[in-house]
């Protein structure tokens, strides 16, 4: 399948045409290379990239519109054709959007309507999708949405502290770069030789936008943009954090309205505001000649990206790696090195040979943290063309999943419990009396109980699952670990590092254990039905749940494939409370796309 790419940009267009083989795991191959930037004087930078062929200078294209007008020539000279689907970046999909998604007429309208929360962003994305339909009217348009990825952030990271009725109207914090942040997080996985999802990852997009991500086993977690691409880092024309405050202030101050403040924030502020220059190879050079200026707004955006990074390794309870992505991380050593000094308490320290050396050829993902260092430094380049090309192919290629009953199963909070556990709580030698079979072959529930002690209070007669495990593990709901006192994280199974200690007491004796979460919800399915409805281990997807008085779509649902299991969807008792659920309850997979795996040959 050959998939044309769009990236367009606030002040630049990417666009890319990728080969890509069948299957899930097929290779995906670019072809064909091209952007337009550093738009100025009736004219912009161009290049191009094919095979051996590089070709860059000057264009007659004075602004985004003519640059994405210009695309059906510049591939008809390279000679590109045979496109079977065009792939859009969409900044800014929305709580909907959490996976790609066919851009017919009233998903555009929808995307529309979202206009107001990324300003610079979607109009320029709906540009190009609605030249490509002109030009190519008869090939499939998909959309691929930066927001989606982050998603997964749970409520505490999403919701800001103001009243109910503004978040009623969709006041929350969604992020963005979503598919970079996901591309390079997953790349650095690969070059560190782990599955993304066992590593704590901080992904540092840094170009015209800019944003920090924290990747928590595998799922973004928080990111430093917010309701819109304006929150967080300094950027080129935009302001990153400001006192809210300052509404109010510049309109009494300065007599500026909401619109005029909005504006300045978008465009005129960033390194364009301190410095003169929104592109940091200019500044750096104004800098290096002794301009005041330059130097504070150098100084002020590496200080406001190592303070996230430090906020961001606190959330996690950790950090395996940072990993440094788009034009400014990628090629600005010296801003690396700022960014870098004084994390040394972290254990991160960059080599100062591997830094200024650093060559990414071939999706290269170099290191260059010095020897023993704790944290890995990773400089790789974004692919988020071929991010986008590889989901497009997926959602291309899948069949279609409408329909497919998924049998519902309410998981009450119960223990797993080790071998040593038992003996703690029960006494030397003794085995555990298998009681009800639960659906899972193998799996049952035994006639003993535990009772699960916090800080707060107590849980009672907590049911014990076997068979046994190598590490304790215990599952309670959201509202469970309030009752507790503890701030239990939501986690695969198994997934135990870094979870809070709790202690379980039995007729024998008592232990403190970590191992403590919230169950990830998750459809244990086998073989057969994955393969038949086109779904891997690893997979996430949206399962729709409809009742007589209300319904509910639970996304970023893990598919877990397991010889002989029972095919059925595993949720907790908040999850039940909220969607309606009673017994017997059955859902449907929302048609679209799975979500790729979370480990680059991890789960896979």
């Amino acid at each position: 399948m050959r998939v044309l790419v769009f990236n367009a940009g606030s002040s630049s267009l990417k666009f890319g045409v990728f080969d890509t083989g069948p299957g899930a795991d097929a290779e995906t191959v670019q072809c064909f290379k091209g952007s337009f930037e550093r738009f100025r004087d009736g004219q912009c930078s161009y290049r191009y990239c094919a095979a051996a062929r590089d070709e860059a200078g000057e264009a007659p294209h004075p602004d985004l519109s003519a640059a994405i007008a210009a695309v059906p020539d510049v591939l008809a000279e390279w000679g590109i054709d045979g496109i079977d689907a065009i792939g859009h970046r969409i900044a800014h999909g929305g709580p909907d959007f959490s996976a790609p998604a066919r851009l017919d007429a009233e998903t555009l309208e929808r995307i529309e309507a979202l206009t107001p929360l990324a300003p610079l962003h979607n109009p320029a994305n709906l540009e190009a999708v609605h030249m490509a339909i002109n030009v190519w009217p008869d090939l499939p348009q998909l959309g691929v949405f930066d927001t989606a990825y982050h998603l997964t952030n749970p409520a505490r990271a999403t919701t800001y502290a103001v009243p109910r009725a503004w978040r009623d109207a969709g006041l929350r914090r969604y992020g963005f770069h979503g598919t970079s942040h996901k591309y390079v997080a997953e790349r650095a996985a690969q070059e560190i030789g782990q599955p993304v999802n066992s590593l704590k990852i901080i992904s540092v997009h840094l170009g015209n936008g800019a944003s920090a991500c924290a990747v928590n086993l595998g799922q973004s977690m928080d990111s430093s943009m917010g309701l819109t691409p304006l929150e967080g880092l300094v950027m080129g024309t935009r302001s990153g954090d400001v006192d809210p405050g300052a509404f109010g202030f510049l309109s009494r101050q300065l007599g500026l309205s909401i619109e005029e403040i909005e504006t300045a924030l978008y465009t005129e502020s960033g390194l364009k505001a301190l410095a003169g220059s929104s592109d940091m190879r200019d500044v750096e050079d104004r800098a290096a000649a002794g301009d005041s200026e330059a130097q504070l707004a150098i100084n002020l955006y590496a200080y406001r990206v190592r303070k996230y990074i430090g906020a961001y390794a606190a959330a996690m309870g950790g950090l395996d790696a940072v990993v440094f992505t788009g034009g400014i991380g990628e090629n600005s050593a010296s801003m690396r090195r700022r960014i870098c000094d004084g994390l040394e308490f972290m254990g991160l320290r960059l080599d100062h040979d591997l830094n200024q050396a650093v060559q990414l050829e071939n999706r290269a993902a170099p290191q260059i943290q010095a020897y023993g260092a704790k944290v890995r430094v990773i400089v790789t380049e974004t692919a988020e063309q071929l991010q986008i090309a590889r989901e497009v192919a997926r959602l291309m290629a899948r069949a279609e999943t409408v329909g497919m009953p998924i049998p519902v199963a309410v998981s009450a909070r119960h223990v797993h419990l080790s071998a040593e556990a038992v003996e703690a709580l029960f006494g030397k030698g003794y085995e555990l009396t298998p009681g009800k079979p639960l659906r899972q072959p193998g799996n049952w529930a035994a006639q003993e109980r535990v009772s699960v002690e916090g800080p707060k209070g107590s849980l009672e007669r907590v049911a014990i699952l076997g068979p046994l495990r190598k590490k304790t593990q215990i599952e309670v709901s959201r509202t469970d670990s309030f009752a507790l006192g503890i701030d239990a994280p939501v986690r695969d199974s198994g997934q135990l590092d870094g979870t809070p200690r709790v202690r379980l007491h039995g007729p024998a004796g008592s232990i403190d254990t970590d191992g403590l979460i919230v169950a990830a919800r998750h459809i244990h399915i086998s073989p057969e039905d994955a393969r038949a409805r086109g779904l891997n281990d690893g997979d996430y997807v949206e399962v729709r749940i409809t009742g007589p008085e209300r319904g509910l779509t639970f996304t970023h649902t893990l598919i877990r494939v397991q010889p002989g299991a029972f095919t059925e969807m595993h949720i907790d008792t908040d999850e039940a409370n909220a969607a309606g659920i009673q017994a017997d309850s059955e859902g449907e997979l929302v048609p679209g796309v799975a979500a790729e795996a979370v480990a680059l040959g991890g789960r896979r």
